[in-house]
């Protein structure tokens, strides 16, 4: 009989080391068959592989087994059950669809919470079964060792896999299932910027000097949400479990669980175990003094107030509704408008506009805040926040142009926060006609924003167009200086310059601070219409308060400091950047401008 001396009929498959000549060379993984042989008159297959002969012996006509397992283990391998379906034996595919084939290998994987399989050379182990030797790294149970034993059916020529269930998972016998039980470490501790503690233990306490901090910054633990099953499910955290639903617990959340623990198992067989671990304490960057400021600014009214660091990219500080209230951002987003007309060549920064009180779009006007005639240059038409001029800057720069600048500014993109609430615009073709348009470049129609989402706008015009990062952990912040940016850097400059008027002169001046340049923009957001009041009959008088009423608009305002040019001529890079939402307050200048002042002079404290 030719061939290995070793390798005998009936004899367990056996490998040797690599050969030293030119067998040796080719891919670097084992399971990588390089060339096959057979043994003359020996009914012994010989696989060649990278890393050594893999010896399949008394195989006799069901050579076609091994290359069927091959394929099965390389698609096992890569978690690919359509790729493995059709290596099922025919009677097999006939009574389980490959819908139910590919969910029950999903169910397994989640179950395991894998990560990755690796798979091995395939070991023959009689004339109807193969081996396949797999690895399974998990995310709560550590590395998962076993084989996947193959049974075949058919003739020899077409040979096809026997599937039964427990082959989801190595090791899984026949009619057990696949099961695990988990728990969770005690969840990590939140400290501030400076290490003091803002929550820790089950009841998350925090120091007792930090109560006010922790009552805004902290947020809630709660039932598992039904659109974060999957994800957690996925992490190995228990569904009946209590987890971070808003503020920094949500935000952190997949920090803060740590690593759960516990048993992997099928039927009464072990396949795996590992106790809970503990997250580290994280270090977020919320700044006490800046976090108090914004607290007392918001003054208990509803609203928003969020205050960042453009170039790491750190929250400072966020109060109220910072991260979940969407409103109509009003003429904070003219912002935007304006960065997308000068980078399509829609306006100039020389061009001059009429002084007027309305512009007519598809035959309607679009008036001024309050009927003030205004115009002129287009810095004075941003500093005094004519409609007059960007409504119809808005429906020549068209819809699609509009939103692809609002959405490289971040709207319709999830936020850099978990949990933080997505920033929207309709989509071009879906916003309608230039009255529409109009509208919608001046932060109305069917625009929703966060206060978070137009600090972070106002951080890209400070940043020269570059956007941010942003974070509540001490550990992934980066230096947002070195990003590419995202709108013409030109642009960006000259809007940064231009809102730098808008307080100087224009509708800001409520946020100026003594010695420092402030870049803003403010908004006033209608709710209901302030417009067009008539009379009635009966009251001639109904409309002689109109002028006085505030509830009917948000107030907002959105900054950065300090601006302006350094003594070499350069930009200054800002260091914090704020955006101020409040809800049926009135006027952005008269109420939202002072708020930000004041969590601007704390940060820059």
């Amino acid at each position: 009989m030719t061939g290995p001396p070793h390798a005998r009929k009936g004899a367990p498959a056996a490998r040797r080391s690599a050969p030293s000549g030119p067998e040796a060379g080719g891919s670097a993984r084992d399971q990588a068959v390089l060339r096959r042989r057979r043994v003359a008159g020996a009914g012994i297959l010989v696989v060649v592989l990278a890393g050594g002969y893999l010896l399949v012996s008394g195989l006799g006509g069901r050579a076609g087994s091994v290359t069927v397992a091959e394929k099965y283990a390389r698609a096992y391998a890569a978690q690919d059950p359509a790729a493995m379906y059709p290596l099922l034996d025919g009677d097999v595919r006939e009574r389980l669809s490959l819908a139910r084939f590919v969910e029950l290998h999903r169910e397994a994987a989640a179950t395991a919470t894998a990560t990755r399989f690796v798979a091995g050379p395939v070991e023959a182990v009689d004339d109807t079964h193969v081996d396949i030797p797999v690895t399974v790294r998990t995310r709560v149970f550590g590395l998962v060792r076993g084989k996947l034993r193959l049974e075949f059916a058919g003739d020899g020529d077409n040979p096809g896999v026997a599937w039964t269930r427990n082959l989801v998972f190595p090791d899984v016998p026949q009619g057990a299932e696949l099961t695990r039980t988990v728990e969770l470490p005690p969840r990590g501790k939140l400290l501030t910027r400076d290490d003091q503690v803002l929550a820790e233990g089950d009841a998350r306490t925090p120091e007792p000097d930090l109560a006010d901090v922790a009552a805004q910054t902290v947020g809630q633990l709660g039932p598992v949400p039904k659109d974060r099953l999957e994800e957690l499910t996925a992490l190995g955290v228990p569904t009946d479990a209590k987890v971070g639903i808003s503020g920094l617990e949500r935000a952190l959340d997949s920090r803060l669980l740590g690593t759960p623990g516990g048993t992997l198992q099928a039927g009464g067989r072990v396949l795996a175990q590992r106790t809970p671990r503990q997250a580290k304490a994280i270090r977020t960057t919320i700044a006490p003094s800046v976090e108090r400021a914004a607290v007392a600014a918001l003054a208990g009214r509803l609203g928003g107030v969020v205050a960042l660091n453009p170039r790491t990219g750190e929250l400072l500080a966020f109060a109220g509704i910072a991260f979940s209230g969407l409103q109509p951002p009003g003429s904070t987003f003219k912002m935007i408008t304006l960065v997308g007309a000068l980078e399509n060549d829609v306006a100039k920064e020389s061009d001059s506009y009429p002084i007027q009180t309305a512009a007519v779009l598809e035959g309607v006007d679009l008036q001024n805040a309050n009927g003030e005639s205004c115009g002129g240059t287009l810095a004075q038409s941003f500093a005094k926040s004519c409609n007059s001029v960007f409504g119809p800057l808005g429906a020549q720069l068209g819809g699609d142009r509009l939103v692809a600048t609002a959405e490289e500014f971040g709207f319709n993109k999830a936020p850099d926060i978990p949990g933080a609430a997505t920033s929207t615009i309709p989509a071009g073709g879906d916003i309608g006609d230039d009255l529409a348009l109009g509208s919608t470049a001046i932060g109305q129609g069917r625009v929703q924003a966060t206060a978070l989402q137009m600090a972070s706008v106002a951080a890209t015009i400070g940043l020269g167009g570059r956007k941010p990062h942003l974070t509540v952990a001490m550990d992934e912040r980066a230096d947002n200086t070195k990003l590419k940016p995202v709108v013409d850097p030109s642009a960006a400059r000259t809007a940064g310059r231009m809102m730098l008027d808008v307080v100087a002169y224009g509708t800001g001046t409520a946020a100026a601070l003594p010695g420092v340049k402030v870049a803003g923009k403010t908004g006033t957001a209608e709710l209901e219409s302030t417009q067009d009041c008539v009379p009635t009959e009966d009251n001639p008088e109904s409309c002689a308060d109109q002028g006085s009423i505030t509830t009917d608009t948000s107030a907002w305002f959105a900054a950065f400091a300090p601006g302006g040019s350094g003594p070499k001529g350069g930009a200054i890079t800002p260091k914090v950047a704020v955006g101020v939402l409040l809800v049926r307050a009135g006027a952005g200048g008269d109420t939202a401008a002072p708020v930000a002042r004041q969590v601007l002079a704390a940060a820059l404290g």
